[in-house]
């Protein structure tokens, strides 16, 4: 019997909605900014485009690596290498952490791809 893909531990409607904020931004580059590092981009088979191909399929979540269900960090085996991406939160300057990620005037989403061996 094959075992069941393992579920986040919290679902409550705050972690939801940080959920869908970060969705976007992973999925259609919308609601935030997204950085690649210069590992990542010096890569020989780079490709931009691949790379938010893979961002918006991705779909891993688990208790693992994602404990609070906001679904904000993830791992990916792109351009023959191990990389990772993740979602900070910021206040609107980009000078403070937020402090509500739920509330997206107050906060602004930088999605940060890197080299595993980067993080």
């Amino acid at each position: 019997m094959a075992s069941e893909p393992m579920k986040t531990c919290v679902h409550t409607p705050r972690a939801e909605a940080i959920a869908q904020l970060n969705d976007n931004l992973r999925k259609t580059g919308s609601g935030g900014a997204i950085t690649v590092t210069r590992g990542v981009r010096l890569l020989p088979s780079f490709c931009p485009m691949a790379l938010m191909r893979a961002l918006g399929a991705y779909n891993d979540f688990d208790e693992h690596n994602d404990p609070h269900g906001e679904r904000d960090f993830g791992d990916l085996n792109l351009f023959d290498e191990d990389l990772l991406w993740k979602i900070d939160y910021y206040d609107k300057t980009l000078t403070y952490g937020s402090d509500d990620p739920a509330d997206p005037a107050k906060t602004q989403r930088v999605l940060t791809v890197m080299l595993a061996g980067e993080y």
